[in-house]
């Protein structure tokens, strides 16, 4: 048996795997999801495809202040005026829509993502890092909640099926944090200054909040590839000139 040919290339065909970077507290690494799941959606290839998400701060020294505008804090950082802040936040919340996604900025708490990255990577674990990615960006952009609160974080973890106390021993786990710190540490050898970071099949990046168009090229390219590679094993055999 192990000397047969494959003639049906798509069948037991690895996974695609697509390697994602991005932070909680982007709104363009939300765009980026919706629009890439749509592209997966339209290419025929969402069962084929395996997500990774990995962790990337854009603002390791955020502080989490839930009683602070996110207008007024995001302006302090880039140098924004207040209203300059809001007319750019009510911009994105725009760009936001054309992506089925509903951002209500007004809502939004400043935060620190780093202890919802420690819950990612314990969903990754688990095989719910999809499901838990989803529920905090929805909770940052749409909600209006803290993503740095440890009872949410504990909350949105138990809806994906994670049980409470290996919530709370990665949320304190030094393992994890490792992890976080490699993830980041491996964006920079990649050279990626900004997210959402797509890397699909461990050969094509795509930057930023692509069009679905686009994801679902990249997509197509990947899958002509797969399925042009054959699993044979050759032996010796003889031409159809006779020559052997």
């Amino acid at each position: 048996m192990n000397n047969l040919k494959n003639l049906n290339p798509e069948a037991n065909i690895e996974p695609i795997y697509v390697d994602i970077w991005s932070d909680i507290v982007c709104p363009f690494c939300y765009i980026g999801k919706r629009n890439f799941e749509n592209a997966l959606k339209q290419s025929g290839l969402k069962d084929s495809v395996k997500v990774v998400w990995h962790s990337f701060e854009l603002a390791p020294d955020a502080q989490t202040k839930p009683d602070a505008s996110i207008y007024e804090e995001l302006a302090k950082r880039k140098g924004w005026s207040t209203e300059q802040s809001k007319q750019i936040h009510k911009q994105m919340e725009q760009r936001a829509k054309e992506s089925g996604l509903n951002y209500d900025f007004d809502k939004t708490i400043p935060a620190n993502s780093f202890q919802a990255h420690r819950l990612l990577h314990l969903a990754k674990k688990k095989g719910v890092q999809n499901e838990v990615k989803e529920k905090l960006f929805k909770a940052y952009f749409t909600d209006g909640k803290n993503i740095d609160d440890e009872e949410l974080l504990i909350q949105i973890g138990k809806v994906a099926g994670l049980k409470e106390e290996e919530i709370r021993s990665a949320l304190m786990s030094s393992d994890i944090e490792k992890e976080i710190k490699e993830d980041i540490q491996n964006a920079r050898k990649l050279g990626i200054q900004g997210v959402p970071f797509f890397v699909l099949d461990q050969k094509y990046a795509l930057s930023g909040a692509q069009p679905v168009e686009a994801f679902v090229q990249a997509l197509e390219k990947v899958k002509e590839e797969r399925n042009t590679e054959k699993s044979s094993v050759e032996g010796e055999v003889c031409g159809p000139d006779g020559n052997c």
